[in-house]
């Protein structure tokens, strides 16, 4: 790999800092992705708890879930734009009294409407966290280290479905679904101190302008990028959007056993997301050609190991493994590719898997509507990952031929 495709455009670490203290940070930062990681999914295992709390039916309670989602694909862009100028640590701080305020006032809300408006409110911060706190994290350590420090923050992520999810899950069902989200709230409060005690400050850069931002978006790679995780991506949520039904009617199990494929599937992310950082730190664009190449062929296997319980949960737990693999991927190679406009660089991508999640969740569903079964949403998972993978190769043959440098194999 060349290193013009595979340097992160990031300045190197100021000053040397001990292990101990970029552990420690890193901490602090995953922190708030384990919050963020809470909340994003509770409201799916709290939804029938949503829907008479507010008085509505479940599929319309379930709004409540794309609008979390609506929320981080418009709140990515805009708080990058107006935070760009912003010290990092304080604009993360800020994204987190957001957060804060948006899970308080979803616990709050008396009316659908304003637990719809209160979850998206709460989207708002979720891809510029995740933006601002990769950099920050990449700035702490040398450059052969950013792929493992960006998967350190990602992590948290990974850890709140396997004990975040669970735990508020289980608080909404026996304390009242409100009690879910005041703990995330009181997660956000931590993070918030967590970040302001450990992560060093650094002085803004007032060169940064929203306009310079907003440049990115006239980057070919940097749009490459992000339809690679929107389309590629989508391919996983094809398929365990419908992991339910397919447990239950394909393998013919009790839905008793459904929580231990979801076990398994947040497994997969604790596994593969520090793999992932390994990965890209070895090359990014091989560890996302890696990964995408492997979700297609896991996703195809599914079609037959869906029958089976063993089988199917490994499959499960290989599949998020794999895409973990690549979420770190996208997230270095954006930093990397969006030349000066690395704070919207960064926040993008958790923005492009929203659009993933609701591409692969609705063909999935067009294709189950038709009658295929529920095996068909995991041939369409891999026909988005093929996709996805056509893209990445577009991207790789662009960079060949603008800088004339060789892409591997």
């Amino acid at each position: 790999m060349s290193t013009t495709i595979d340097s992160a455009d990031l300045a190197e670490p100021t000053t040397t800092r001990s292990p101990r203290y970029v552990g420690l940070a890193l901490i602090a930062l995953a922190m708030g992705g384990f919050a963020i990681g809470t909340t994003e999914f509770v409201s799916m295992g709290l939804l029938p708890q949503l829907a008479n709390g507010v008085d509505v039916s479940i599929p319309t309670a379930g709004h409540v879930i794309s609008a979390y989602a609506l929320g981080v694909v418009v709140g990515a862009p805009l708080l990058a734009v107006f935070g760009a100028r912003l010290p990092r640590r304080e604009l993360l701080i800020g994204l987190m009294l957001v957060f804060l305020v948006g899970n308080a006032a979803s616990a709050l809300a008396t009316s659908y409407t304003s637990l719809t408006l209160a979850r998206f409110f709460s989207g708002l911060p979720h891809g510029a966290y995740f933006g601002v706190a990769s950099l920050v994290a990449a700035d702490l350590v040398v450059a052969e280290r950013r792929g493992r420090a960006v998967s350190g923050v990602m992590l948290g992520l990974a850890v709140s479905n396997v004990a975040g999810v669970p735990a508020a899950t289980w608080l909404g069902q026996n304390a009242g679904w409100r009690s879910a989200y005041w703990l995330v709230a009181a997660l956000a409060a931590v993070t918030a101190g967590l970040v302001l005690w450990l992560v060093p400050h650094v002085a803004a850069n007032r060169e940064a302008t929203g306009r310079n931002e907003l440049r990115a978006f006239k980057n070919p790679q940097v749009l490459l990028t992000l339809l690679v995780g929107a389309v590629g991506f989508g391919g996983m949520f094809a398929m365990y959007t419908y992991i339910a039904p397919t447990v239950t009617q394909v393998a013919g199990l009790d839905d008793s056993l459904v929580p231990l494929y979801l076990l398994a599937f947040g497994s997969g992310m604790v596994v593969g997301t520090p793999l992932g950082g390994r990965l890209a730190d070895w090359s990014v664009f091989r560890s996302m050609l890696v990964g995408s190449v492997l979700m297609g062929l896991i996703l195809v296997l599914f079609t037959v190991t869906s029958q089976w319980f063993i089988p199917g949960l490994l499959t499960v737990f290989a599949l998020s493994t794999c895409s973990s693999v690549l979420v770190v991927g996208l997230q270095m190679r954006l930093m990397q590719v969006a030349g000066d406009a690395q704070t919207i660089g960064a926040a993008m991508n958790h923005a492009s898997l929203n659009i993933a999640n609701a591409l692969g969740a609705w063909l999935g569903g067009v294709v189950v509507a038709a009658g295929f079964g529920y095996r068909a949403p995991s041939w369409v998972g891999a026909a988005l990952s093929l996709a996805g993978l056509l893209v990445l190769v577009a991207s790789a043959l662009l960079h060949r031929r603008t800088t004339r440098v060789p892409v591997p194999a």
